[in-house]
């Protein structure tokens, strides 16, 4: 199991439940290091007092706050753990609220919640009920210094916990100029053709960082003294009409689920002609001269 970083009860009514939680996903990334352009050496960045001017430990930090330039007011680990508020060590649902009216605008990071043995049956129960219910329960958590709104809901094999911003947190959104712009029912409807065309069922695992895929191939090309091979872009020309470019997309995207539904269905029966494009002009042409020289 990865590592713990809460460990506390779960709270709602009189019901208490000890639980411990751990971070759900984690971003992988390739990291690069910083190295002095003369001699290749890798940088360092030591922590350094210029008033001293030496190197200092980590055991000589202590906090600080700048209450005025150059001027602090110093606080020790045993001094902020006094002030932790209750929800440093009980997180105690607060109210219950339907999670498809949530804004995942609000979510943070996510976190897995699991029970103590002491706590399974209560931990199955609350999941159970929210699960059938449809709703997510809101608490408070004082973790890493802060005190934070959080949402627990049911997931598949467990209970999930995702921090979550304060309102005076999220950035209002500029002013987009979309009153004044009037959609026709024929465009709207082409629209929603084109979401259907597209729909599918939410795969996560389908989908993979390519900038990523991209940085390991130059890695392996410059170990290898290769060249580097440009990756195409695509040409983004301006949409001058919207309902040609809409009918457009529509059919770019009929045509290969056309040619798939040819190739279900297998060989055609003997005296009925081939449908049209069934074998590229390239693959024809070799096909005649692979038989020519058959014969």
């Amino acid at each position: 199991m990865a590592t713990t970083v809460w460990k506390g009860h779960l709270t709602f009514g009189l019901i208490s439940i000890p639980v411990r939680m751990y971070a759900a996903a984690r971003g992988e990334r390739i990291s690069f290091n910083q190295l002095h352009k003369e001699c290749h050496s890798r940088l360092k960045q030591p922590l350094f007092c210029p008033v001293c001017n030496r190197n200092v430990e980590r055991s000589e930090i202590v906090k600080g706050y700048e209450y005025e330039k150059d001027q602090y007011v110093l606080f020790s680990e045993e001094e902020l753990d006094k002030i932790e508020p209750p929800s440093a060590h009980v997180m105690e649902i607060l109210e219950f609220v339907k999670l498809n009216e949530m804004d995942p605008l609000y979510f943070d990071s996510s976190y897995y919640i699991t029970p103590e043995e002491a706590g399974v049956k209560a931990y199955k129960l609350l999941m159970k009920a929210m699960e059938e219910s449809g709703y997510g329960a809101v608490a408070k958590l004082t973790m890493h210094q802060r005190e934070h709104i959080v949402i627990i809901r049911p997931g598949s094999r467990g209970m999930t916990l995702h921090t979550m911003f304060y309102s005076n947190e999220i950035r209002a959104v500029e002013s987009i100029p979309t009153d004044n712009v009037e959609v026709r029912d024929q465009e709207k409807k082409l629209a929603e053709q084109l979401i259907a065309s597209l729909a599918a069922p939410f795969e996560p695992q389908k989908y993979r960082d390519e900038y990523q895929e991209n940085v390991r191939a130059l890695i392996a090309a410059k170990l290898k003294g290769q060249e580097i091979t440009e990756v195409a872009q695509p040409h983004l020309a301006p949409v001058i009409d919207l309902m040609e470019a809409l009918k457009k997309s529509i059919a770019e995207k009929k045509a290969p689920a056309a040619a798939a539904a040819e190739v279900a269905a297998g060989p055609v029966p003997v005296g009925k002609k081939p449908p049209a494009r069934t074998v590229p002009a390239a693959a024809t042409t070799q096909q005649k001269r692979a038989g020519k020289k058959a014969g």
